[in-house]
């Protein structure tokens, strides 16, 4: 029995939770499918599935034995593609993790222009504000803010994120307009943000004609993720520094009032990122240059101040 064959028809299981969907979306008998996976459990001598009436689970040596069949298949594919017509026509699932506020108001609305462009692309989203371990975590890229510290991975830089210290109206009513960032310390709160991994809280930093300050503020809230860091902001819970391109439509439509305008913030480098071993694959390669082009196009996206 063919092994990579196996291979295929026991990750499909395992992603589609049952036999008989996997069947239908490998266009095979489900005997067909009961067959591999009795056979493959049969050579490697170990239980990979749990299967009642009503539910297939996996089991700790399967969950094990799909981790590294999957990464085995996805470089398989990579290969194949590569081979075949690949620059013109990418084609596999891929795996890409991007921080919230990236994922939901630059990548995923302009997802249909990516999918006309490469429609045989399989993209799974991984929306969080932690930073992944690309390895061990199997994703092929990431879209992240911030200097890469893993000298190891290839980092091409995309664009730049200048941010802004904002309120809402009701805030300021409340307690003022801050004059100097010193008073965020004394006479106000902010919203604070800290690290998903480290739990480490984020210091606001100014700049002034050469005068640098870092204020660590009283926080009633602090968030680790950038959607609900916004909205903290908007509902008046404290001072903050937001991204520019996240709270331009807010400071549109007068649900948020920037101020320290003459304090800056360095801006925020942002790279688009793959472990060195994806640097052939053509969906990655598509991928990479599709968001590169895609944040040249806008100017909040760039800005280094």
């Amino acid at each position: 029995m063919d092994q990579i064959q196996s291979m295929r028809v026991f990750a499909r299981v395992v992603e589609t939770g049952s036999f008989t969907r996997a069947a239908d979306s490998l266009a095979i008998p489900k005997g067909t499918v009961t067959k591999q996976i009795q056979a493959l459990e049969a050579r490697l001598r170990v239980k990979l599935l749990n299967r009642t009436t009503r539910r297939v689970t996996v089991t700790p040596d399967g969950a094990a034995y799909y981790e590294r069949a999957s990464r085995l298949l996805n470089d398989l594919d990579d290969l194949e593609s590569s081979m075949v017509n690949a620059q013109a026509n990418p084609q596999g699932r891929l795996r890409i993790d991007v921080a919230s506020s990236t994922a939901n108001l630059i990548i995923i609305p302009a997802l249909h222009d990516f999918f006309s462009r490469y429609p045989d692309i399989q993209l799974d989203v991984g929306v969080s504000d932690r930073n992944v371990d690309l390895i061990a975590d199997n994703v092929d890229c990431v879209i992240r803010g911030g200097e890469i510290a893993d000298q190891s991975l290839v980092a091409r830089r995309i664009g730049s994120l200048a941010f802004i210290t904002a309120a809402s109206p009701a805030y300021l009513k409340r307690y003022g307009v801050p004059q100097h960032p010193g008073e965020l310390e004394k006479k106000h709160r902010v919203v604070g943000y800290f690290s998903g991994s480290t739990r480490r809280l984020f210091a606001d930093e100014f700049n002034k004609a050469g005068e640098r300050i870092e204020v660590n503020g009283y926080y009633s809230v602090a968030v680790n993720e950038n959607n609900a860091h916004t909205h903290a902001v908007l509902s008046g819970l404290g001072v903050s520094q937001v991204a520019r391109f996240v709270a331009q439509p807010y400071l549109d439509s007068g649900e948020l009032v920037e101020v320290l305008s003459d304090w800056t913030r360095d801006a925020l480098p942002v790279y688009v990122v793959y472990p060195p071993n994806r640097h052939l694959s053509a969906k990655v390669r598509a991928f990479v240059d599709w968001a590169a082009e895609l944040f040249a196009k806008e100017p909040l996206l760039q800005q280094r101040s």
